[in-house]
């Protein structure tokens, strides 16, 4: 695991490429390095996992170079397939095997990769290109700056450390606030930086003095044309399913670093966790496994400590519970800001950002999640209230409103005349991709749903965060729901063993838990994991008052977005009703000031709103 990044047709001095790897050190600690030219670069901090000994970055083979962030998980096979066409390895590490890769199958290198990576290669075998790969699902992020004019290509694996190219400016994107509160982050390859994009999942990107940029899409896991199995009977479905989650986790435990996992004490951690205790002892580990879990001082809504440490006993692992005062979280909120470089409305970023600090500080290097099992196995009530939604409804545009930090009803009452003018001048803040896959797509309705949420919303609002959010403390997260052999049985899953409105939702992975996780976890309703932001948004608590302190009156007049006196009725309302809704427009509108704090020197200054394109009118 690592942080990458690098230049194509740029000059970039040492010191500059070091000030770049300084602002992700804490992504990659244990080694730096960097190849450069006078017109490319590419550099490495290295989060040492496979083979420390090994596995120094940038790689190079002959004219090819290198650098890699993430795991390799079938690298094995790789090196023996390369080995058997002549290629000779000096080390074991998964990423060593990249180079001859690429040499083998060029551009189409990363059909072959089994794991969540991001790649860049330096080719300078001919004409002089860049290749840029993404894994199938997003797990590895890649920010890049391209300027199209000029042919200059900076990118780098996390938002603060593309800007400290000098080539690459911090301008806001003035509509990225709608985008934002419309779906918690902007989704597609946008992101709240004025020409900053982010690679999407399962692409592959070429950068060339004679053609530009060139980004490909590869079919992602789910899309490979596979088709429900309707002669499976859901026993039969549970059971393929936890056949093969137990070999994932089992191939994902393999590391030369301590492994841990977290256990939230939902159905999808718990058995990540059940089947990572079992092949732990199968397979010989040296005591029992860890096991970690947070929770917040004092007595909260949604307190699922006792559901995780009942899993733990039950399975037998060494759990921590680890426990925060809410006290500190306006004091922790600026560093979370930081390393997810742009909003992320779901206020479990802190408590992620805390876990994931624990989980180093305990001596661990890698932790195993049960994240991405709602979106392939349809987990979350917005699926079920598009499903059983009748006919003739809306169901399409009630599903995306679920999707928003701010429902588009209260959102225009919030906007400005202003904004909501060059809002609606500028067009839908959704990819328009979401609208028409939800509509008009081949498939069930639910179906259409789950692409949806693989495509679009599970990297951007998700993986995005939990990557950020671990590797601020160094600790590289691995996600058996994400393998892509999981991803592909997901889509062969029929629409009942998914869910059943008023029957269940994520019934076969039920089913694969039962007899592994404590009936008491089975049988608990459903609850997100999340901070219970209502409770704690309240007078009183110091939540509150830094609400109140970042979003005052004189602050958000000067900005020119969002009316003050409409956030003024939000405090009244939250003050005497509190509810999800409210709690989460306040805490969204804190979160974006605090974005802007931290990355503009003029964040108090108005926003001067381009005037829109004018729209042409078709002759008559």
């Amino acid at each position: 695991m690592c942080r990458i990044y690098g230049t194509f047709n740029v000059h970039s001095d040492e010191a500059e490429l070091r000030g770049v790897a300084d602002l992700m050190y804490h992504g990659g600690p244990d080694a730096q390095g960097v190849a450069h030219r006078p017109d490319w670069a590419l550099g490495n901090n290295r989060l040492s996992i496979m083979d420390p000994e090994g596995g120094a970055q940038p790689y190079h083979l002959g004219r090819v170079t290198v650098v890699f962030n993430g795991e390799i998980y079938n690298h094995r096979e790789l090196r023996d397939r390369l080995t058997g066409l002549g290629f000779h390895f000096t080390d074991h590490c998964d990423g060593s095997i990249l180079p001859a890769l690429y040499i083998t199958y060029g551009e189409r290198f990363a059909e072959h990769l089994d794991g969540m990576y991001s790649i860049a290669v330096m080719d300078l075998r001919s004409t002089p290109r860049m290749v840029l790969a993404t894994d199938d699902s997003g797990m590895k992020p890649l920010y890049y700056h391209w300027e199209r004019t000029a042919g200059r290509f900076h990118f780098a694996s996390e938002l603060p450390a593309l800007l400290g190219f000098s080539g690459v400016s911090a301008e806001e994107d003035e509509m990225g606030l709608d985008a934002y509160l419309t779906s918690k982050t902007p989704f597609g390859d946008r992101t709240m930086f004025r020409g900053i994009r982010v690679l999407p999942p399962a692409v592959t990107a070429v950068v060339s003095h004679r053609d530009g940029l060139r980004i490909k899409h590869r079919p992602m896991a789910h899309e490979q044309g596979l088709r429900p199995d309707r002669g499976r009977t859901l026993d039969e479905a549970g059971t393929q399913l936890r056949d093969l989650l137990s070999r994932e986790v089992s191939r994902l435990l393999i590391a030369d670093a301590p492994v841990a996992a977290v256990t939230s004490g939902g159905l999808d951690s718990s058995l990540v966790t059940a089947l990572a205790a079992e092949a732990f002892r199968t397979g010989g580990g040296s005591g029992a496994l860890h096991t970690f879990n947070i929770a917040y001082t004092g007595t909260w809504p949604s307190d699922e400590r006792a559901y995780a440490a009942e899993v733990a006993r039950s399975v037998g692992t060494h759990h921590h519970q680890v426990e925060i005062d809410p006290a500190t979280f306006p004091d922790l909120m600026t560093d979370v800001v930081r390393h997810l470089g742009q909003p992320n409305a779901d206020p479990i970023t802190l408590s992620t950002f805390s876990l994931f600090r624990a989980v180093r500080d305990a001596g661990f290097k890698v932790a195993l999640t049960g994240d991405a099992a709602d979106e392939l196995f349809g987990g979350y009530s917005r699926m079920t209230q598009a499903v059983a939604a009748h006919h003739g409804s809306d169901w399409a545009d009630d599903y995306l409103d679920h999707l928003a930090a701010v429902p588009r009803a209260l959102r225009a009452r919030l906007y400005t005349d202003e904004y909501a003018f060059a809002v609606n001048a500028t067009g839908p803040a959704l990819p328009a991709d979401i609208r028409r896959t939800l509509r008009y797509s081949p498939g069930s309705r639910l179906r259409r749903i789950t692409a949806v949420e693989q495509r679009y919303r599970l990297p951007a609002y998700h993986l995005r965060r939990v990557d950020h959010l671990s590797m601020a403390s160094s600790v590289e997260v691995r996600l058996p729901f994400c393998q892509p052999s999981v991803v592909r049985f997901a889509a062969t899953l029929t629409d009942s063993h998914r869910l059943v409105p008023g029957q269940g939702v994520k019934r076969a992975l039920y089913r694969a838990a039962q007899g592994l996780v404590p009936r008491s976890v089975l049988e608990r309703p459903k609850q997100p994991f999340t901070l219970p932001v209502t409770a704690m948004l309240a007078p009183g608590q110091r939540l509150w008052a830094m609400a109140r302190d970042v979003l005052a009156t004189e602050t958000l007049r000067a900005d020119g977005r969002i009316r003050p006196e409409q956030v003024e009725a939000l405090f009244d309302e939250q003050a005497v009703r509190p509810s999800d809704t409210v709690s989460l427009a306040l805490w969204s509108l804190m979160s974006h000031q605090l974005w802007r704090q931290e990355f503009f020197t003029a964040a108090d200054a108005p926003i001067i709103l381009a005037a829109p394109a004018p729209v042409l009118q078709a002759a008559a």
